[in-house]
């Protein structure tokens, strides 16, 4: 073999090694651009997972946020609820005790009452007691001076009587005397 066969045949080969070369750089490319394809793709799909997972929270968050405010809501409510619960009985409470208050204050007012009329009827009727005993006491002491003025008189009359009796038991002893002299 020649040299010209050699080169010929080395660039034969060398030719057909690019072309081996340049064919497998546009497989390589071929196959570059599929994996850009495929990776485009799989971006493309993990930016649309990616998406579809954010609007899904997003959906999450926005039904967390409605319960939350609606459980807020609710609370509110039954704050409100328990607040009013308790005005009303707060109000009951002081509405009891203004009635307590006031039958305590009408109950010591008619205890007083009782007590003034207890003690007035209590002087009125030591007002009559002594009265009727001023009354009986100038009755026992009209009565004393009447027994006396009476045991007085009888006295005087018991006197005279007797004083009578004396004179007549003297002249019936002068008369007895001058007869038993005679």
């Amino acid at each position: 073999m020649t040299k010209t066969d050699i080169t010929n045949a080395g660039e034969d080969d060398l030719a057909g090694q690019v072309r081996d070369l340049q064919r497998t750089v546009l497989e390589l490319r071929a196959e570059i651009e599929r994996m850009i394809v495929a990776r485009e793709g799989v971006v493309q799909e993990a930016k649309r997972d990616a998406n579809q997972e954010i609007l899904q929270l997003h959906g999450a968050v926005a039904a967390l946020r409605d319960e939350l405010e609606r459980a807020h809501m609710r609370r509110e409510q039954e704050v409100q609820a328990a607040l009013a619960a308790s005005q009303g009985e707060i109000q009951q409470l002081k509405g009891t005790a203004g009635a307590l208050r006031s039958a305590l204050e009408t109950n010591r007012m008619d205890s007083e009452a009782r007590v003034q009329a207890a003690h007035a009827a209590a002087a009125n009727e030591i007002e009559q007691l002594r009265a009727m005993a001023s009354a009986l006491r100038e009755q026992l002491e009209l009565a004393q001076f009447d027994m006396n003025n009476a045991l007085q008189i009888e006295r005087q009359g018991a006197q005279a009587e007797i004083s009578q009796l004396h004179e007549t038991i003297s002249v019936m002893r002068q008369t007895f005397g001058q007869q038993n002299r005679d």
